[in-house]
């Protein structure tokens, strides 16, 4: 496995990418493949990759901090931009926002767990993450709070289901710990 790093246009090979073959995956030693929860996986590469002004690193969050609804968040990735839309060539960004974790419980009913998951809302006309984002990241305040999981498998931009990512906060010890070996 190989992985691509400042990447913009996935089709062609540009200066700023660097390609860096991965060492170990470590994914989380309670996932399962049938399921959303724990959805998560540390990839550690053979070589580090350079800092400049096309790759760099984000802050993962603080964890005493709790994320409020509402708060505006940006989203990026190559996946659809609708459910019957190609993947992207091109790294796409958009905003969504923060929805209160009681109204995706209602919504996603068990397939949403308010410890280990954050969920947005999203403007039906930019629409937000789609098929092929999974694992993409959800930053808000300049901190890496959430990875993309999953959205309706009908309509990605369906206002009516929020998207739901991975909450990295819930697991900031694992992630440490897998650091430190």
């Amino acid at each position: 496995m190989t992985v691509v790093l400042g990447a913009h246009n996935i089709k062609k090979k540009e200066k700023s990418q660097q390609r860096i073959e991965v060492a170990k995956r470590h994914p989380h030693p309670k996932f399962k493949k049938d399921g959303h929860q724990y959805d998560i996986m540390l990839l550690e590469l053979k070589n580090n990759a350079t800092l400049n002004t096309d790759v760099n690193i984000i802050g993962l969050p603080k964890s005493d901090k709790n994320l409020h609804a509402r708060v505006k968040c940006e989203v990026a990735g190559w996946g659809r931009t609708g459910q019957k839309q190609p993947i992207s060539d091109v790294l796409r960004e958009n905003t969504e926002f923060i929805q209160f974790s009681h109204e995706c419980k209602y919504i996603w009913k068990e397939y949403f767990v308010s410890s280990q998951m954050i969920c947005t809302k999203f403007d039906k006309k930019k629409g937000g993450v789609c098929q092929g984002d999974s694992g993409g990241p959800l930053i808000c305040k300049g901190e890496l709070q959430g990875l993309t999981a999953f959205t309706s498998p009908c309509n990605c931009n369906d206002p009516k289901y929020p998207h739901v990512f991975t909450q990295v906060k819930s697991y900031l010890s694992w992630i440490k710990e897998v650091m430190k070996k």
